[in-house]
């Protein structure tokens, strides 16, 4: 059992002084997945990587009942409450200014080539989601990838399908979402 899975078992187990073995354990690699979603963003940038992942693990501290099996589990939690507040954190920039600047991420090796390596954080989640009523397990496999850098092994085990599902889904909704997100750029 590795080393997460075992302070994830403790804090299931009620140890809650587990929570900053789990921090120190993951917070290297969470920060650096985080530090991807912000490359090319300017300077001035009101959110960044540090701030995403202490808010992030602050949001699953609070979590009552959960109870994560293993790191893959932990990670995707993670990539679901760090996409909810890039989303958040985009809508009240909007909101703040009027349907002014897009909050922008970078998708660099998510999506092919034909779509920016920028796109606006509201389209990709409004996306998701059209692509969630579509078929739920593409848009999961997207957020793992994407929102927590998880592998295709990892997303593979956390969705219990196998490898070469996760490969065949992941090609199909990089696809469509390549192709979502473009029809909503050049409107």
């Amino acid at each position: 059992m590795g080393d997460a899975t075992q302070i994830l078992a403790e804090l299931r187990s009620g140890d809650d002084s587990a929570w900053s073995r789990l921090l120190e354990l993951v917070y290297p690699e969470l920060r650096a997945r985080a530090g991807g979603y912000f490359r090319g963003q300017p300077a001035s940038h009101t959110l960044q990587p540090t701030a995403l992942v202490h808010e992030a693990f602050l949001r699953m501290v609070d979590q009552t009942g959960v109870e994560w099996h293993d790191r893959a589990h932990f990670l995707a939690a993670c990539a679901v409450t760090m996409r909810r507040i890039l989303t958040d954190h985009a809508r009240r920039r909007r909101a703040a200014k009027r349907g002014g600047a897009w909050q922008r991420v970078a998708l660099t090796n998510v999506v092919t080539p034909s779509v920016p390596d920028e796109i606006d954080v509201l389209a990709l989640n409004e996306a998701l989601d059209t692509l969630a009523t579509l078929d739920e397990r593409q848009s999961r496999i997207i957020e793992y990838r994407f929102f927590a850098g998880m592998t295709i092994p990892e997303v593979a085990h956390v969705l219990g399908v196998s490898t070469t599902t996760v490969d065949d889904d992941w090609a199909m909704a990089r696809a469509w979402l390549s192709a979502r997100l473009s029809e909503e750029a050049s409107t």
